[in-house]
């Protein structure tokens, strides 16, 4: 890659990050009147932790904007830079999520995101997360457990697909991913690991 090719890639990386560092949960959860988010359930900014003060729309609405930050990295840097630049815009907006600057880079576990960038890349990628998502989810009732399990098929698939270098940066995510839920790993093994609707 040339130079000339480096400096929108990086524009679309930082901007990526920009749009991944807007802690979506903490803001709709100040603005609901309900205090802090981290200093409930886990502690986390995403929607699972949401859903533990009961406001089911509030965690809805924190899903889905964690997804579109991720979405709108990856089309911003499309436009920028291409293809390469979509992805650079992804993967900037999973860091920013998961290490959010004005969080003193203490931010979510990524899964939301992490489907918004799939579904800016390759939208059937994005539903075949959701659909093994939702299968442990009914089976288990473990938010983690499905989507580590998601995120460790997903690549799988896009290998299968013929999609090599979108399979290696959707690697990088998920394993990115098991790094942030390693507490829910270790909890899952002891069995004392939360499940979906259980507040705190």
């Amino acid at each position: 890659m040339t130079e000339i090719d480096t400096i929108p890639v990086l524009l679309s990386l930082a901007i990526g990050y920009l749009l991944g560092s807007i802690p979506f949960g903490l803001l709709l959860t100040r603005l609901a009147g309900l205090g802090d988010i981290r200093n409930i359930g886990s502690g986390n900014i995403g929607a699972t932790n949401v859903l533990r003060t009961g406001r089911k729309g509030l965690a809805a609405a924190t899903l889905l904007l964690d997804a579109l930050k991720g979405t709108a990295g990856v089309l911003i840097g499309s436009a920028i830079a291409g293809p390469v630049g979509g992805m650079a815009g992804g993967l900037g907006a999973f860091f920013g999520h998961i290490l959010p600057v004005w969080l003193s880079f203490k931010g979510g576990k990524g899964v939301a995101t992490y489907i918004g960038i799939l579904l800016g890349l390759n939208w059937p990628a994005a539903l075949a997360f959701c659909a093994v998502w939702l299968c442990v989810a009914v089976l288990t009732r473990y938010s983690s457990l499905s989507a580590l399990t998601a995120s460790v098929t997903t690549p799988l698939l896009l290998w299968f697909l013929g999609e090599s270098q979108l399979a290696m940066l959707v690697s990088v995510l998920t394993v990115l991913l098991f790094i942030k839920h390693q507490s829910n790993i270790q909890r899952l093994i002891a069995g004392t690991e939360r499940k979906i609707g259980a507040r705190a």
